[in-house]
């Protein structure tokens, strides 16, 4: 149990460690409030596809969604404009609560 729990306290540290970094870049790269392009690959599940459309929904968001070639996953782009970097990061922490979804 304390191997598993030790684990899980250092995937959270490298999450938090990420989203610091992450914040540093929007700060210096952008000035706010900006657009931003999300990048998310996703089971081509309705529900899943769903979960994300309404994290988005009410934002004023572009979405954009693309089907792999064998249509196992779909690609979704969302361009959304943004008040600062922590809007940013708060909606990478939404969609990451959901299972199977890959940020790029």
């Amino acid at each position: 149990m304390a191997y598993l729990c030790k684990n899980k306290c250092m995937d959270t540290e490298k999450t938090e460690e990420f989203y610091r970094r992450l914040k540093e870049q929007l700060q210096e790269s952008a000035s706010w409030p900006s657009n931003y392009l999300y990048k998310f690959i996703v089971p081509t599940e309705a529900g899943k596809i769903n979960q994300v459309h309404q994290i988005f929904d009410n934002t004023g968001a572009v979405i954009e969604l693309k089907k792999s070639k064998n249509g196992k996953y779909t690609s979704i782009s969302i361009t959304v404009n943004l008040k600062d970097p922590d809007a940013v990061i708060q909606k990478y922490k939404e969609v990451g609560g959901i299972k199977g979804v890959i940020s790029l």
